[in-house]
């Protein structure tokens, strides 16, 4: 029983020295070592943090890209195919100059083929959202028509397109080619 009792009594003195060590540590100044760690710490936590504020960059980054890269294709899928139109009108304005000066004496076939051509071309530009710009008797607006002349007069109204040379057309929402013009002037 004495050794049982010993072992109670040394058990109780070491926590006693236990505790007097952890206050003496606390209050002991931290060593190299001790210093050496917080530091790395430190740097390891500015580390992680500038790593996590260029990974929020990065990704805003990336998602930016995403809305780039979409906008891109639908604008190519909208208006890809811009240059061929461009290149059709041209066509159109040919096959109209052709109607507006071909008489019906006995070229009524020729006529008619020219018709259809024209209709048919027409059917197809409206197909690829193409639209002619209806200027002749509206307001002259610099975003849709081009002033190749003015004429006085008093029956229309100042800024009131008067005559078209060659039609506009637009591509959807944008301008693919601006109307050619006359534009009446106030008489003076």
């Amino acid at each position: 029983m004495k050794h049982a009792k010993g072992q109670q009594n040394m058990k109780a003195e070491d926590t006693v020295d236990i505790e007097k060590t952890e206050t003496a540590v606390e209050e002991a100044p931290a060593t190299e070592s001790e210093l050496s760690l917080e530091e790395q710490l430190a740097a390891k936590e500015k580390e992680a943090r500038e790593n996590w504020d260029r990974f929020l960059r990065e990704r805003a980054d990336l998602e930016n890209y995403r809305k780039r890269v979409g906008r891109e294709k639908e604008e190519l899928l909208n208006y890809g195919n811009k240059s061929l139109l461009e290149e059709i009108l041209p066509v159109i304005d040919n096959l109209e100059r052709a109607l507006a000066h071909v008489s019906e004496d006995g070229l009524g076939a020729v006529v008619e083929g020219i018709r259809m051509t024209h209709s048919m071309l027409l059917t197809t530009l409206k197909k690829f959202n193409v639209t002619p710009i209806e200027a002749v008797g509206g307001p002259f607006d610099s975003a849709f028509h081009q002033a190749m002349a003015q004429v006085p007069t008093d029956e229309q109204e100042p800024n009131t397109v008067v005559e078209e040379y060659q039609k506009g057309y637009m591509l959807k929402e944008r301008l693919l080619r601006p109307s050619m013009v006359t534009v009446a002037a106030p008489l003076k």
